[in-house]
């Protein structure tokens, strides 16, 4: 989702490459940021169903899981806010330390596709030597590929924003 926000934005925010002027290249390092944050801080989303089978989203705390109620404020469904979550089932959603590995790999892997963004490359290095042009396309096709094999190695059980959760 972020990468697909990034890819989006990145020719509207860099001018085509061009960053015109240093207010080009603060918003696009906003642009890369923002993109980077949500990249590691979704990792640490979950979801799960509510004793009437509704998907609750939360964020994986050290605790258990803090639980994002997006519901509507309708007066005939104020039990609808009351999702009460026992403190063993929350404890199976507590951050591990797996999930900070996890967040990491996302991260290097959003800076991956930034780094191969010729747009973004364009942006802040105009005019890269031989070696520099050459790492820029080996060093985010290894990344993708480490960061491919461990998540394949080591998939997160977490079921964040954006992604199925199973029935049962």
């Amino acid at each position: 989702m972020e990468i697909l926000a990034f890819q989006i934005l990145s020719p509207a925010f860099t001018h085509q490459g061009q960053c015109r002027s240093p207010v080009s290249q603060t918003i696009t390092l906003g642009l890369l940021i923002c993109c980077a944050a949500s990249c590691f801080l979704l990792s640490f989303t979950d979801s799960f169903r509510d004793h009437r089978g509704k998907v609750r989203y939360g964020l994986a705390t050290f605790g258990g899981l803090w639980i994002i109620d997006g519901s509507s404020s309708s007066s005939s469904d104020l039990d609808h806010f009351a999702v009460i979550i026992t403190p063993e089932e929350a404890s199976k959603y507590r951050i591990r330390a797996i999930d900070f590995v996890h967040a990491l790999a996302s991260l290097l892997v959003f800076a991956a596709v930034a780094a191969f963004d010729q747009n973004v490359v364009k942006c802040f290095y105009p005019s890269p030597s031989e070696e520099a042009k050459e790492l820029l396309v080996a060093v985010p096709v290894a990344v993708g590929v480490v960061c491919s094999l461990f998540f394949v190695a080591f998939p997160s059980r977490r079921h964040g924003i954006g992604f199925p959760l199973s029935r049962h």
